[in-house]
């Protein structure tokens, strides 16, 4: 079996950022919006650093100002992913970018979504949950309006709520307010964590917002304790190596913890976060990683096993990918 053909389970994808780039360029030539500074030659999306990337997010982000774009934009991303043979995911949603944080709109633009979720579903086999998402940069006020979006849909299609966004900016105890809120809604908590600050910031997130899951988190191999910790309490991380690399979180891939992190017990699972920003998908992933640490499809089955128990989905949802991972050869 090819790594294509192998089923995957994608904890860590963003929406907008899963967007192609003719897909987003498409869309601003029918809004008749000049984005051609956010492109490369070769019709990939172009920025320097991490930040600049931020930035550059935002400005493709602009020309999805309505649920029908979020819409086209959900069937686009999902039938990339059902190509490279990902059959579960979970993408955060963020209410700033989708009806800027109003819950009426939000509303609208969350069943949009779903109903290109429910039609990926029929046509291509791939199951999508949501993850409510709060912007980091944009501060703590507005995080609390991103969470009471979530609780209002909270359930179904809508499990989980997370945070993204600069990790340098404010603390990860800034935004345990809307944590709480969510919480209260039976949502499912994960955050971005320990990518660009160091092992403080996942102690934070854990104490401070009592998360299960956390956004890449591989900076907590710089402290074996903290590794210690996330083996006892059972925290999954949601590890984007393509995405590490590609930002120079790690110089390259022999660099990257990955391999060490799961040898020591941690729930490590494998996404590409932003897969055409960081010219990667799950295919991609599954190649580098095999090449670098020998990592066969039997392991990649015992990753997804991982990555299906952990994610924010009901029982039956669970059950029925996960005895789906089990039945296939590899």
């Amino acid at each position: 079996m090819s790594f294509k053909e192998q089923s995957k389970v994608e904890l860590h994808l963003h929406i907008e950022g899963g967007a192609p780039p003719d897909f987003i360029r498409t869309l601003a030539k029918e809004k008749s919006v000049d984005l051609s500074g956010i492109f490369t030659e070769d019709g990939g999306y172009a920025y320097r650093d991490f930040w600049h990337f931020l930035e550059v997010y935002e400005a493709a982000t602009s020309v999805l100002t309505g649920p029908e774009e979020f819409r086209r934009l959900t069937k686009a991303v999902l039938e990339a992913c059902a190509e490279k043979g990902v059959v579960y995911a979970e993408t955060f949603l963020s209410p700033d970018f989708c009806g800027g944080r109003d819950v009426a709109a939000w509303k609208d633009y969350l069943a949009a979504i779903q109903d290109a979720a429910t039609e990926a579903e029929r046509d291509h086999g791939i199951t999508l949950r949501g993850i409510a998402t709060c912007i980091r940069h944009f501060g703590p006020e507005f995080a609390r309006e991103t969470a009471l979006c979530a609780q209002e849909t909270a359930g179904g299609f809508l499990t989980g709520f997370g945070m993204g966004g600069d990790e340098k900016s404010g603390s990860q105890g800034d935004f345990a307010y809307a944590y709480d809120m969510a919480r209260e809604a039976g949502l499912r908590l994960t955050t971005h964590a320990g990518e660009w600050n160091g092992p403080d910031e996942i102690r934070a997130a854990l104490d401070d917002l009592k998360v299960e899951r956390i956004g890449h988190g591989v900076r907590a191999i710089e402290d074996l304790a903290l590794v210690e910790r996330l083996v006892e309490d059972g925290v999954t991380l949601e590890v984007c190596p393509g995405s590490n690399v590609f930002l120079g979180v790690y110089p390259d891939l022999s660099a990257h913890p990955i391999a060490k992190l799961r040898e020591r017990g941690v729930n490590v699972t494998v996404s590409t976060d932003d897969p055409p920003f960081f010219r990667t998908d799950m295919v991609k992933e599954y190649q580098d990683l095999s090449r670098q640490f020998g990592w066969t499809p039997e392991d990649f089955r015992e990753l997804n096993l991982v990555a299906i128990d952990a994610a924010f989905c009901d029982d039956a949802t669970r059950n029925r990918i996960r005895k789906h991972l089990e039945k296939q050869d590899v």
